[in-house]
């Protein structure tokens, strides 16, 4: 196989083409290159040798692109579009908005809260790239470069400063076909016999149904689950569909209980010492992205609470 310095012409000969070929003039190519014009007329004629065909038809003051010239122009100019796209990503340019902020969190928060106010943000800072990890491995939040994270604990990670950030309260949701079809529930102690969508938890303080029914007095013995996964978008995702009742974290299901694609069935909520917090590496310089992007992140939830409210 031949290596692409043997197949492909040189770079600065394809870069003399494409300015040529958009503006139909060696000169003016020229004079964005800061090269002179019999460069750029050299450069394209040892590219026209090298493919064997002519790109352009000289005329006295202008030239013109041969049909052969038009097809390679389209692919000349995708393909250095794109070596510029890596190039300024690599380099942390992209497209100008500098280095990227690199933000991390568990995949409940990435889907349910944070995805559907991103653009909110994006629209206030504009320059800002957010490099978003979702992940439920806290190994993976805490990775390099991710320099802010939003993590559910109890706030104490030594080596990491910790802002309290959503505070945990859960009760019970489903959709309201489900009641349609299985009748009302009115107690705690119903839910030991309904379809239950549960949370196959991998740390030890994710709540799950056993854990929320015995907070709540209510023995499990006749505990029945009909669905179970280690995702909670997936598992909210069953409830909306009227699978069973799930168990709904305040904050994450809001926009489903205000549209009334799921409601509380009873009036019965769970409040932990756990929640989301903010965190970033002790004594770790704040940069100017990551204190907008914090800023903007404890406006927004303070705006869903007096919405809540």
């Amino acid at each position: 196989m031949q290596s692409f310095r043997q197949a492909l012409p040189q770079l600065d000969h394809l870069i003399a083409f494409e300015a040529a070929a958009r503006h139909g003039s060696f000169t003016k190519a020229a004079g964005e290159l800061n090269i002179t014009q019999s460069a750029v007329s050299q450069q394209i004629r040892t590219l026209e040798d090298r493919m064997g065909v002519a790109l352009f038809e000289r005329g006295h003051k202008a030239v013109r692109l041969t049909n052969e010239g038009r097809t390679f122009q389209n692919s000349v100019a995708v393909a250095l579009g794109h070596l510029l796209s890596a190039a300024n990503t690599v380099r942390g340019g992209a497209g100008g908005q500098g280095k990227p902020l690199h933000v991390a969190t568990d995949e409940s928060v990435a889907a349910l809260w944070l995805a559907p106010r991103l653009h909110r943000f994006q629209a206030l800072f504009p320059d800002i790239l957010i490099r978003l990890t979702a992940s439920d491995r806290i190994d993976d939040c805490f990775a390099d470069p991710v320099e802010l994270a939003i993590i559910h604990g109890d706030g104490s990670w030594p080596g990491y400063e910790c802002e309290m950030f959503i505070e945990e309260e859960i009760f019970p949701v489903c959709a309201p076909s489900y009641l349609e079809r299985f009748g009302p529930v009115s107690t705690p102690s119903d839910l030991a016999s309904a379809a239950l969508i549960d949370l196959d938890y991998e740390r030890w303080n994710w709540m799950n149904w056993s854990i929320w029914l015995t907070e709540n007095g209510v023995g499990l013995t006749g505990e029945q689950r009909s669905f179970q996964c280690n995702a909670y978008p997936l598992l909210i995702e069953a409830a909306r569909n009227g699978q069973g009742v799930a168990l709904g974290w305040r904050n994450f299901v809001d926009d489903d209980l205000a549209t009334g694609r799921l409601v509380k069935p009873l009036d019965a909520s769970l409040k932990t010492r756990f929640g989301y917090h903010l965190v970033r590496r002790y004594n770790q310089p704040e940069s100017a992205h990551a204190r907008s992007f914090r800023t903007w992140l404890l406006s927004e939830r303070d705006s869903q609470k007096l919405h809540d409210a």
